[in-house]
C-alpha cells in the first residue's frame, strides 16, 4: 500500500506575485483596447485571442496534444467558446464608451453569475448566506450602469452582459474539470474566437495605424499574460485563498483610468463598486468557512 501523500501547502507569496502579475495584465489589456481607439470590435477580438491560441498551439505541440481530437465533450468545450466569445465582445463594447474601471467592475460581476448558473446547470448546492452577497452585487452593478432607459445605457449594459456570459463560460470550465485539460480549453476558445472573427476582418479589412497595430498586439500579450498570472496563482495556492484577489483588476483599471485619461468614477459608481467587492469578500468569506467545515 503506498504511503500517503503529504499535503501541498499554500505558497502565498507566489501565489500573490501571480495574482498581482494577472490584474496588471488584464487591466493593462483594457487599456490597449482603449488606445486601440476607432479599430472595429471585429478586429480587436480577434488579436485578443491570436496570442492565446499562437501559445496554447505550442505548449500541444510540446505536450504532443492534438487539440481536436475526438471527444464526447465537444458540445461543452462550444459553448464555453461561444460564452466566452460573447463575453468577451460585450466587454470590448463596453470599453469603447466607458471609464475603464466602471467596465472592469460591470466585468467583475461574473463569480455572482457562476454561483447562480452552478446551481442551474450544475446543480450545485447553494447556501442561503449568500443571498445577501447576490442582493449586493446587483444593487452595485444598478449604480455603476445608472439606469436612464435610453440609448446611453447600452454600453453599461454591454459590461453587465459581458459579467454574465463570463459566468457561464466558467461554469462550462468547471464542468470540463478532468474531462479536458485547461490548455485544451482555453486553445479551443481561442480557435473558435479568432475563426467566428475572421470573416469580418475578411469582409472589412482593417487599416490601423501604427500606434493601433502596437495596442492590438499588446491587446493579445496582455490577455495571455493575465490569463496564465491567473492559471500559475490557482497553482501555488487555494482558490479559497486566492479568488478574492481577482478584484486586484479593479485597483489597476481604476490606476490606469485616471493615469491615461484622467478618467474620475464618480460617487455613485464608487458606492455601486465597493457593494460590488464587498459582496466578493462575503462570498470568499462564506466558501471559505464551508470548506473548513468540511474538512
Amino acid at each position: 500500500m503506498a504511503a500517503n501523500r503529504p499535503p501541498i501547502l499554500d505558497n502565498m507569496p507566489r501565489a500573490m506575485a501571480w495574482m498581482v502579475l494577472s490584474g496588471l495584465s488584464f487591466a493593462l489589456m483594457g487599456a490597449m483596447v482603449k488606445l486601440s481607439g476607432d479599430v472595429a470590435l471585429p478586429t480587436k477580438v480577434f488579436f485578443r485571442n491570436l496570442v492565446t491560441l499562437g501559445i496554447t498551439g505550442m505548449v500541444a505541440i510540446r505536450l504532443k496534444e492534438n487539440p481536436l481530437a475526438p471527444t464526447p465533450y465537444w458540445p461543452r468545450l462550444l459553448l464555453r467558446s461561444l460564452c466566452g466569445l460573447a463575453g468577451v465582445s460585450l466587454y470590448f463594447l463596453a470599453l469603447s464608451r466607458m471609464n475603464l474601471a466602471d467596465a472592469s467592475l460591470l466585468n467583475k460581476t461574473s463569480p455572482f453569475f457562476v454561483t447562480i448558473f452552478a446551481v442551474i446547470f450544475l446543480k450545485e448546492s447553494f447556501n442561503r448566506a449568500l443571498v445577501p452577497a447576490l442582493l449586493a452585487a446587483f444593487i452595485g452593478a444598478v449604480l455603476v450602469i445608472k439606469p436612464r432607459f435610453d440609448m446611453a445605457m447600452l454600453p453599461a449594459l454591454a459590461g453587465f452582459g459581458s459579467g454574465m456570459f463570463a459566468g457561464m463560460a466558467y461554469v462550462f470550465v468547471r464542468s470540463l474539470k478532468d474531462r479536458a485539460s485547461p490548455n485544451r480549453i482555453i486553445l479551443t476558445f481561442s480557435l473558435v474566437s479568432c475563426l467566428a472573427m475572421l470573416p469580418f476582418l475578411v469582409a472589412n479589412p482593417p487599416h490601423p495605424t501604427q500606434k493601433q497595430w502596437l495596442a492590438l498586439l499588446g491587446t493579445g500579450v496582455f490577455a495571455a499574460g493575465g490569463q496564465y498570472g491567473l492559471t500559475y496563482a490557482y497553482h501555488h495556492a487555494r482558490a479559497s485563498r486566492i479568488s478574492i484577489f481577482t478584484y486586484l483588476h479593479v485597483l489597476f483599471a481604476l490606476a490606469l483610468g485616471f493615469a491615461f485619461w484622467g478618467e474620475r468614477p464618480d460617487l455613485i459608481s464608487l458606492g455601486g463598486g465597493l457593494l460590488i467587492i464587498g459582496a466578493a469578500v462575503w462570498t470568499h468569506t462564506v466558501t471559505r468557512r464551508e470548506q473548513n467545515e468540511a474538512t
